[in-house]
Parts: structure tokens; sequence; C-alpha cells
């Protein structure tokens, strides 16, 4: 029978002091875009062999506010078939949400088998921005870390392989960034007063990331660090260390054609499969 002691956490989890920026870097945009193609049609395979195997999959994004979530989301479903994959970006909780326990919103939108559920931030925010702006006491935010720990047992016993990615950034890459946004009418929208606010709160924030990378990086589901303050470096990082993962154990190779497909396919329409 398992007991919450049963949950073994790193031995040495990840911190923000950690990360090197010096060569997270690509030097030519050409050598950025092929190794992004390459790992691109790897994510794609593994699409396939989570269908074919009717496998689940979850990945979290958490990160810094201009950290590039969005731009690695959108790289990791740009190959992907539309129908195995679902983006879930997390907000504020609505009114139902809050009459009941946190994780319900995010238990009512598991992948099933053979899909992909992607979170665009996630349940950690519990012990996050819920902890930083207290938006909940104390004693709620620090009993968080073993519920969602034994969360994500409970999914890993039955199966369900997950990657928990957090985009790390330099306060320096963060005040460019908001000033990009800021300037270009594109972008505009993705500058909010809150981002502004939370910048002020960078050391509460930074205190509360460390803690949760120390108390939920476990031997099963680890967090993977990834400094951010080059987008093409970052980008492919990303999706590298989703395939490793999700890729672990996985048999990626194609099934063999179903033969009543192939007969099929030569008596209805005179087609043959090529040797």
């Amino acid at each position: 029978m398992h007991k919450p002691s049963d949950i073994v956490l790193q031995s040495k989890p990840p911190q923000l002091e950690d990360v090197d920026f010096s060569k997270a870097r690509y030097e030519d945009k050409d050598t950025y875009e092929r190794e992004l193609k390459d790992v691109q049609q790897q994510l794609l395979c593994l699409q396939q062999a989570l269908f074919h195997q009717q496998q689940r999959a979850i990945v979290v994004f958490q990160g810094w506010d201009a950290s590039g979530k969005g731009g690695a989301i959108r790289r990791l479903t740009q190959p992907l078939d539309p129908r195995g994959f679902h983006v879930y970006p997390i907000g504020p909780p609505t009114a139902d949400e809050r009459s009941r326990h946190y994780l319900y919103r995010f238990q009512s939108r598991l992948p099933a088998g053979g899909s992909m559920a992607i979170f665009d931030r996630s349940w950690y925010e519990r012990v996050l921005v819920e902890r930083v702006e207290k938006l909940i006491p104390d004693a709620t935010w620090e009993r968080a870390y073993q519920e969602m720990n034994e969360f994500e047992r409970t999914l890993t016993d039955d199966g369900v392989r997950i990657v928990k990615i957090f985009l790390h950034i330099t306060p320096e890459e963060q005040l460019k960034r908001f000033s990009e946004r800021l300037n270009n009418p594109v972008k505009q929208w993705k500058l909010t007063p809150d981002d502004i606010r939370n910048r002020e709160l960078w050391p509460q924030y930074h205190e509360a990331i460390n803690d949760m990378l120390r108390y939920t990086s476990t031997e099963a589901s680890p967090w993977h660090v990834i400094p951010g303050d080059k987008k093409w470096y970052a980008r492919v990082a990303v999706l590298r260390t989703i395939f490793q993962h999700l890729s672990a154990g996985l048999d990626l190779t194609p099934p063999p054609l179903d033969a009543e497909l192939i007969r099929l396919a030569e008596e209805d329409l005179g087609l043959r499969i090529k040797q």
C-alpha cells in the first residue's frame, strides 16, 4: 500500500541559482531552425506512438511572466495533429471552481487515452501566485506540496506520463521583453498591470519558485528548469526535454498496417503498398 512517505523527492532538486545562462544560445539561425525541425519530427513520431498505444501524457509549463511559455507551446504543437492534444491556458478560477477543491478544474481536464494535455500554468499556481499574493492562508499552500505530489503520483501510477517545465529568465531579460511588448501593437495585449506588479514581487516569487522546485521535484515527476533568456535555445531545449522524458520506454516504431485495410485498398481501390 502506498503511503505519503513513499514519494521520493529528488536528492538534488533544481534551484534557480544553479541555472547556467552562459552557454544557452545558438550562434546562427540556420542551426536553430535545423535542430527545431528535427525535434519537431521526433515529437510527431511520439504523438503517433501515444495514439497507437493509447498512452496519456501531460506537459506542465510554469515560468516567469514573459519567459516564453507561449512561444515554446506554439513550437511544440506546430507539427502535431490537433486532434491529439489540448492546450489549457490557466487563469484565475471561476466562482464555481473556487467553491470546489483547487485540483477539481485540473482533474476535469486530464487527457484521454492516446492524447496529450498541455497546461499553460497549472495547479502549481497554488504555491506561487496564491502564496505570494496572500490569497490563501499559509497553512493552505503549505499542505499543497504534498497534495500535488500525491495527485501526480495517482496519475503516474495509472500510467500517465508527466513532464514539468519551468522557464527561467533574468530580471534584465524580462524588462527587455516588457519593453518590446509595450512598443509592439501586435503584442501589447500580452503586457498587463499584473505583470508589472508581479515584477515588484520578484524576490517573493523567487523564494516561492525555489520552494516549489525543492518540495515537488520527485523522482517520478521531476522539474526541468530551462534557461530562457535566449528564445531559440529555450524552445529547442524545451522540446527536447519533452521528447526525451515522454518517450522513455515507449516503442516509437509505427505499427504494421491492418490486414483488412490492405485487402480493401487492393481490392476496392487497386492500390498496392510500395516496397
